[in-house]
């Protein structure tokens, strides 16, 4: 099922672990210090998927009844646009558009 989602809402179509090569560059699987305050505490992991229209995917996602947390004062100006989701178990996922996509 949440493989199934993945590839519904994110058009992932497997997770494979370390990193992988897309058309803007790497991927990475990094994995975050236990005491991290960057995602919530009772989460071990969280996905940041490269996107290259953020706005467009927010609001897929919103018209599929997907909350979407948008922050500006996440955005790193230099470095990209941040936004975040849940997979349906609850684990994050922050969909990151890079500066260097217009």
């Amino acid at each position: 099922m949440i493989r199934a989602w993945y590839v519904e809402h994110l058009g992932v179509g497997s997770m494979p672990y370390g990193s992988w090569e897309t058309q803007a560059g790497p991927s990475v699987f990094a994995p975050f210090a236990v005491d991290a305050d960057y995602f919530p505490a009772d989460r071990a992991w969280m996905l940041n998927l490269r996107v290259d229209d953020l706005d467009g995917l927010i609001a897929t996602l919103r018209a599929a009844g997907i909350v979407v947390i948008t922050d500006p004062e996440r955005d790193m100006p230099g470095f990209g646009r941040f936004a975040r989701i849940q997979h349906p178990e609850g684990s994050p996922i922050e969909l990151w558009q890079s500066k260097d996509v217009s």
